[in-house]
């Protein structure tokens, strides 16, 4: 493998893979069809790399070369310098971090993989806000649960704003998508998951009551998305509506917060 290539023309299609990275709705279509994703930063690019994702190519700015040189030299992919404002140009947005790393998707498992390994996962339904799926997966890495599932339209955990806010939680922590909804929630009740929904409603049960009666099964933290919250149609399917409770005349918390406070809780119960 030769060494990093300078380049220096933002239009050069060797750098077409970093293009328009501000662009969400271009990016969403994209990726997922082409099957890469961004790495931003040198942590989360070893941390994509230790969790067996390929690289396809890195696009570096030369200050980064050196502490980056054991990943230039194990990499076996190009390597690209270029200046801040080339890395600019190219990506629609200033590279702070000055390391980028295309990298290669892996095959999601099965749910039902997920089901039958796991005693504590997190359900995601409709959580589109990509900073707040990658807080969620970081939470729930720290916090020791298993894996995460997903609804069908739940925003990409491999977006390159999730990948960052989760610092590299979402290589360490398995997650599958539910392709029935909400009738794969049935799925996780007949694995043997007690599917308890988080919600603020008044009438919901008080959450460390919930684990304090848990503790040794299996359970599922059923979450939804900021504002509307979950959805009728998944609250009936939980067997159970559990809520967080507030003071100060605070009615709720943002989905990331309630999701590791409900993780520890509920994580402790099912231990």
């Amino acid at each position: 493998m030769t060494g990093p290539v300078r380049v220096t023309d933002p239009s050069d299609p060797r750098l077409t893979d970093y293009t328009d990275l501000t662009d969400v709705a271009l990016r969403r279509r994209r990726e997922p069809a082409e099957g890469l994703f961004m790495a931003e930063g040198e942590k989360v690019i070893r941390r994509a790399l230790q969790a067996g994702h390929p690289m396809r190519s890195m696009l570096l700015t030369p200050r980064w070369a050196d502490a980056m040189g054991d990943v230039i030299d194990a990499a076996g992919a190009p390597v690209y310098l270029v200046e801040p404002e080339v890395a600019e140009r190219v990506t629609g947005y200033h590279v702070h971090r000055g390391a980028l790393a295309a990298m290669g998707r892996r095959p999601l498992p099965e749910p039902s993989a997920l089901l039958a390994s796991a005693r504590r996962l997190a359900v995601l339904e409709a959580v589109n806000d990509h900073t707040n799926v990658g807080a969620v997966f970081r939470g729930a890495a720290a916090l020791g649960l298993d894996g995460v599932l997903l609804s069908p339209d739940c925003a990409d955990p491999l977006y390159r704003r999730a990948v960052k806010v989760s610092m590299g939680a979402v290589f360490s922590l398995p997650y599958a998508r539910l392709d029935r909804w909400p009738q794969g929630l049935r799925d996780v009740s007949a694995a043997g998951f007690q599917v308890f929904a988080l919600t603020p409603a008044p009438d919901a049960r008080d959450i460390a009551e919930v684990a304090a009666r848990t503790r040794g099964e299996r359970v599922a933290v059923l979450l939804g998305a900021e504002g509307h919250g979950l959805t009728d149609r998944a609250l009936a399917a939980a067997d159970a509506r559990v809520r967080i409770p507030m003071a100060h005349g605070i009615d709720s918390l943002n989905v990331a917060a309630a999701a590791a406070v409900a993780f520890y809780a509920l994580g402790a119960g099912a231990a």
